[in-house]
């Protein structure tokens, strides 16, 4: 995975979190650690040669209509999490699109007439996601991506958003998985309380088992 990514000029203190993110996996945690969802759909997907190797036959104009689709009130949580990264890279590729991506979820969410858990963390998983792209190097694959990721990604602030979600649903062992993972570079202590919480909960659901690895 090295040679895919090589971090900008950021603080040491914040490319050591990034790695050290995941006590199994190394770089950022939101995009270049698939997640097993098995059969579930999906946004379609390549990944032969790398984390960012997506369906090169896959229209990109497509996504945001497209994860729209697959973001439904019965997507598992961890489903969510591995359409959502695919659609970051997939949407990273055209400013445009990225913007308009982020926009529509960041909308849903906010639209919603009582706060939903699930909204929410889609928007904080996106946003999340669009954030550690503005961290990879600018002379590598993602050089003429990251301007277009950090005018769409604005001030909109990922921790917000988890926060929004944990206390839509508190007792959810999946959500405090992904907020584990979203917030484990900007408050250490708060991921791993939401690990730990995550773990105690994951015996009813299989996804999340298959998945725990990714927190350690």
């Amino acid at each position: 995975m090295t040679r895919f990514i090589r971090f900008a000029l950021t603080p040491l203190a914040t490319i050591a979190t990034l790695v050290l993110a995941s006590s199994a996996y190394a770089g950022p945690p939101l995009l270049c650690h698939p997640y097993d969802i098995g059969s579930a759909r999906s946004l379609p997907w390549s990944g032969a040669s790398s984390w960012f190797d997506g369906d090169p036959a896959y229209d990109v104009h497509r996504v945001v209509a497209d994860t729209e689709v697959l973001l439904t009130p019965s997507t598992p949580v961890v489903v969510r999490m591995e359409t959502l990264r695919r659609a970051a890279i997939y949407a990273s590729a055209d400013a445009a699109t990225a913007a308009r991506l982020l926009d529509r979820v960041v909308a849903r969410a906010e639209a919603a007439a009582q706060p939903d858990a699930l909204l929410w963390l889609d928007a904080a998983y996106l946003t999340g996601a669009y954030r550690e792209m503005t961290m990879l190097s600018p002379d590598s694959h993602w050089a003429a991506r990251v301007a277009g990721i950090k005018a769409a990604l604005g001030t909109r602030n990922d921790s917000e958003f988890i926060t929004r979600s944990v206390a839509a649903r508190p007792d959810d062992a999946a959500i405090r998985f992904a907020a584990a993972l979203i917030v484990s570079d900007t408050d250490r202590q708060a991921s791993r309380e939401h690990a730990s919480k995550a773990r105690a909960g994951a015996s009813t659901d299989a996804l999340l088992v298959r998945n725990l690895d990714h927190i350690g």
